[in-house]
This record gives C-alpha cells, sequence and structure tokens, in this order.
C-alpha cells in the first residue's frame, strides 16, 4: 500500500453494482488488484457487504456507520456489525452522507474501537484540516461540484489536492491523503499522485462504465 497507490471503489446505490452485481463488481476489482499489484478496496451498501467479504479476498469497506453502539438505536448504522459482516474499514462523511463534526469524531472512535479501518471525506481545505485532527487513516479530498462530473479534482482544481497534503503533513502526518472526484482514468491517477496523494476514491468512472473491468485496468496502467 505505501509501494503502489491505492484505489478505493465506491459502489454507491448504483443498480451496476448492487446485489450479486456487487460480488461480480468486487472480483473485478480483485482481478485488478492481483494482475497490478495494486491494492483495490470495494465500498459496497451495506446490505452488500457480508455476501461481497464472502466472495473476496481483498478489503472491503463500508460506506458509512454512525456512532450509535449495541442498544436501542434503531435504524442506525454500528461499527461491530459493518465489522462481523466482513468490512475492514468504512467511509465517513462523504459529501452524499455529511455528518457534523462532533458525530465524525465519535463515528471514528466508534471506527477505531471496532478495528475499522476509516477514510474521512472532504470537501475543501479546511475541512481536511479538521479532519486531519481527528487522526483517521486517511482523508480524501472530494469537492462535491465534481463528483460524477468526469472532470478530476487533479485538473480542475489541483491547488485543493496539492494544499490538503500540505495541511495534513502540518497537523498529522501520520494521515494520509486521497483524492476522490471526476477520477475515471490512469492518467488521472497519475496526476493525483504527483500531486502528492497516495491514492484515489472513485465511483462512476468504473461503475458506470461500459466494460468495468477494462476501465479498473486502464486506472492502474501507469502505476
Amino acid at each position: 500500500m505505501d509501494k503502489k497507490p491505492l484505489i478505493v471503489l465506491n459502489f454507491k446505490t448504483y443498480a451496476e453494482s448492487m446485489g450479486e452485481k456487487a460480488v461480480v463488481m468486487a472480483k473485478y476489482c480483485e482481478e485488478v488488484s492481483k494482475d497490478s499489484g495494486v491494492k483495490i478496496v470495494a465500498c459496497p451498501q451495506i446490505p452488500d457487504i457480508y455476501r461481497v467479504a464472502g466472495s473476496v479476498k481483498i478489503p472491503v469497506f463500508a460506506q458509512h456507520i454512525d456512532a450509535a453502539g449495541a442498544g436501542s438505536y434503531t435504524g442506525h448504522i454500528t461499527a461491530d456489525c459493518v465489522k462481523s459482516a466482513g468490512a475492514t474499514g468504512t467511509l465517513i462523511n462523504h459529501s452524499e452522507r455529511r455528518l457534523l463534526l462532533a458525530d465524525i469524531d465519535s463515528a471514528l472512535l466508534s471506527a477505531k474501537k471496532a478495528g475499522l479501518a476509516t477514510i474521512v471525506c472532504t470537501n475543501n481545505i479546511a475541512v481536511t484540516s479538521a479532519a486531519a485532527a481527528l487522526s483517521p487513516d486517511y482523508v480524501a479530498i472530494e469537492p462535491p461540484e465534481l463528483i460524477g462530473s468526469g472532470n478530476p479534482v487533479s485538473k480542475a482544481n489541483p491547488e485543493i489536492v496539492s494544499g490538503s497534503v500540505k495541511a495534513v503533513k502540518t497537523i498529522n502526518p501520520h494521515v494520509k491523503v486521497l483524492c476522490g472526484a471526476g477520477i475515471s482514468t490512469g492518467d488521472d491517477v497519475a496526476a493525483a499522485i504527483e500531486l502528492g496523494a497516495v491514492g484515489v476514491l472513485l465511483a462512476s468512472g468504473v461503475i458506470k462504465a461500459k466494460d468495468p473491468k477494462a476501465a479498473l485496468f486502464d486506472l492502474v496502467k501507469k502505476i
């Protein structure tokens, strides 16, 4: 993971990556990871974690967890539950599932107690700085206006990536930075790495591609 970029594929709630299709997508990730040596993480919907984790050996992350623990918390998603389903990590505060700072902190504590790796999604340098102070494993900088646009943040707004990397190094050098929003090609991944990110977080560039496996191979071709 330290030698080659990390690729995190968010399945979101796309029809192309739910149910049995989530397993197929995860197997594409596993095949490309095995062939390239690049670590790829699959992030299916919560109900699909168990079936996906039972079908592949690559890391499987939840798309979200709440800070709630065992008890009277109907409808909440607990860290222990996704861990027992086979997840080894989780996204927190994705732009489509935003949390207050205090809730991010509580979710991180729950994840760490459960032994889950953590990726906190952020939308600007200020939020990235705040997130880094909470000591997640990764922060993923994703300007919301570029998500799903096909216009990579590494090219559309490189300053927000390099600025986030600089801010994180100042606040907590143990936290690694991922680059998200609009990532879809190997050139985008290469650009993100040049700006100081250790990997990328993406979704539609692969999930919505006509040939998702080919899209994954394209992501790693320049690594």
